[in-house]
């Protein structure tokens, strides 16, 4: 049978990362990087029996390529600490890896967003690539969002991963800050032109995007926060960018 591992990049994430490893028990092995948690993340991750390696903050692909390189499995099956696996999607898994049929697996998400599954607004469904051949699979690199680059045949499976991005409302507005200022850098390094009214207009239609276009209003009050929260998070990513583009921060 070939063998499976799981990775999960971490900093700060002591609340999910417990039910996260759990849900991955199925795993030969389970690697967990963390860049540099304050709180019990380290110790709840070891506590479950993952092998925890600290590796400094270098972007989300970079991150995760590090952790694959830590394992000499036939198989990545990668999982954001604030997700998890149902077992039938556990069982899909070895069920595809053991058939051989492709080099690298999608899978649906379903998320959540402050206590409601989100049905529209662009998040379902939600097919991602998480699933790949050791040999044949690595992630883009860069300090902004990543996506794995595959070199072979690409098939989908059922099952869903279940995701908890924003439990509170608050929490949205933490990661918007950081994800904003992200985005933000990674615009400036591609020399991307930004003017002033770049980030009024992109935030605009981001609402209307998310609200209308895909639906958003279907998702009831949880829906229009999301579509207000992701036009504040492409609105803070193109400001923040002329910012620096203009030497100020």
């Amino acid at each position: 049978m070939p063998r499976l591992c799981s990775i999960t990049i971490t900093k700060n994430n002591a609340r999910d990362i417990g039910a996260c490893l759990d849900s991955l028990a199925f795993c030969d092995e389970r690697v967990v990087v963390d860049s540099g948690s304050d709180d019990d993340t380290v110790a709840i991750a070891r506590a479950k029996g993952a092998l925890v390696t600290f590796h400094p903050w270098e972007g989300f692909g970079p991150q995760k390529n590090f952790a694959k390189s830590l394992t000499q499995s036939d198989w990545i099956l990668w999982l954001d600490a604030d997700e998890e696996v149902t077992p039938e999607l556990a069982q899909e898994i070895r069920r595809a890896i053991a058939t051989d049929a492709a080099d690298g697996y999608e899978m649906s998400r379903m998320s959540e967003f402050c206590g409601r599954p989100m049905r529209h607004s662009g998040w379902h469904p939600d097919w991602v690539m998480r699933l790949f051949r050791r040999s044949k699979g690595q992630w883009t690199p860069g300090m902004g969002h990543d996506h794995v680059i595959l070199d072979g045949k690409k098939a989908r499976i059922g099952g869903l991963i279940l995701h908890y991005p924003v439990r509170r409302i608050d929490e949205s507005l933490v990661k918007m800050n950081r994800y904003s200022s992200i985005g933000a850098q990674a615009l400036v390094d591609r020399d991307r032109k930004v003017w002033f009214v770049t980030g009024i207009l992109r935030g605009l239609g981001a609402f209307l995007r998310t609200y209308v276009l895909r639906a958003g209003f279907l998702d009831g009050p949880e829906g229009f926060l999301l579509a207000v929260a992701n036009a504040e998070g492409v609105y803070y990513r193109f400001m923040k960018a002329w910012l620096l583009a203009h030497g100020r921060k």
